[in-house]
């Protein structure tokens, strides 16, 4: 059965709009945020705000979560566990860890509450579009449940296993956006140092082998160096220090993956964190001005 009223908790960058398509899809939203007035948005369009997790869960038949990471998703559910009634589902729909997620749904499972993690991809552009990608791990029956929210948010909806599955599904994906941000970074910078157009070179690469997602949806974003956020930087380390710790539990070596990690570090070393993570074009930018006379060093 759908369920009927639904909470979601975290309204940031993508939490907003992805409450805002459940909404238009006819669902009714008990809200919370730990900065009231992103609740009070929807508020003044129907949504009911509650004071915290505790309330939301109480009064939801599911609650969807949309964090910053596992530290907040792992407080938050404790919150929502305590007061769950059985036949309650939490989805969760941050970036978050496997292996928490796998121990967030055997702890809901002794209370007869239902777990899904069900992190996305996409953007904000895709957030707000309702075209997110979303992937999912849990049981079968708690997906067809809240199959019909997923598809209020997203064009592609994807059962992909067992408890935590979504999630290491996502680090792979994340793994792939930063590698590609980064490829294309080093392909524009030394296009553009050899005097070729960006924007020429974005064109031929579009419609080659070389052709994919990230160019399209980051295409101004390479051109202008206008960073203002989609995803942040600093979630973007996040998500491969996931990654990494996924690979550590299964033996598995990512070693591009580490080096890029170490280059989103800098990043956020220098204080672009909250920038979006097509800025690492900036870094490889720094990274290849020429020494000055006499300076002896690299600019920064």
């Amino acid at each position: 059965m759908t369920p009927e009223t639904v909470g979601f908790v975290g309204l940031g960058i993508m939490g907003e709009p992805m409450a805002r398509n459940l909404m238009a899809a006819g669902h009714k939203l008990i809200v919370h945020n730990r900065s009231r007035p992103k609740a009070e948005n929807l508020a003044a369009e129907g949504a009911t705000v509650a004071e915290g997790p505790r309330e939301v869960a109480e009064r939801s038949d599911a609650v969807v979560t949309m964090l910053p990471g596992p530290p907040e998703v792992e407080s938050v559910f404790e919150e929502m566990l305590e007061v769950a009634g059985g036949g309650t589902l939490l989805i969760d729909m941050s970036t978050s860890s496997p292996i928490l997620a796998r121990k967030l749904a055997a702890d809901a499972l002794e209370k007869g509450v239902g777990v899904l993690d069900a992190p996305v991809s996409g953007g904000d552009v895709g957030a707000k579009d309702g075209t997110l990608s979303i992937m999912v791990g849990g049981r079968e029956e708690d997906f067809e449940r809240a199959r019909p929210l997923f598809e209020a948010m997203g064009g592609t909806v994807t059962h992909v296993g067992e408890a935590g599955a979504g999630q290491t599904v996502k680090a792979c994906n994340q793994i792939v956006v930063a590698l590609v941000i980064e490829a294309v970074s080093e392909a524009l910078v030394l296009g553009e140092r050899a005097g070729v157009e960006p924007a020429k070179i974005l064109d031929v690469l579009s419609g080659g082998l070389a052709g994919n997602k990230v160019m399209e949806v980051k295409r101004e974003k390479f051109l202008s160096r206008d960073f203002s956020p989609g995803g942040k930087s600093r979630f973007h380390l996040k998500d491969l220090g996931i990654a990494l710790a996924a690979a550590r539990e299964s033996e598995v070596p990512l070693p591009v993956t580490a080096i890029v990690n170490e280059m989103f570090g800098t990043l956020v070393a220098r204080g672009m964190g909250d920038r979006d993570h097509s800025a690492l074009i900036a870094l490889l930018d720094d990274w290849a001005r020429p020494v000055e006379k006499g300076d002896g060093q690299a600019r920064p």
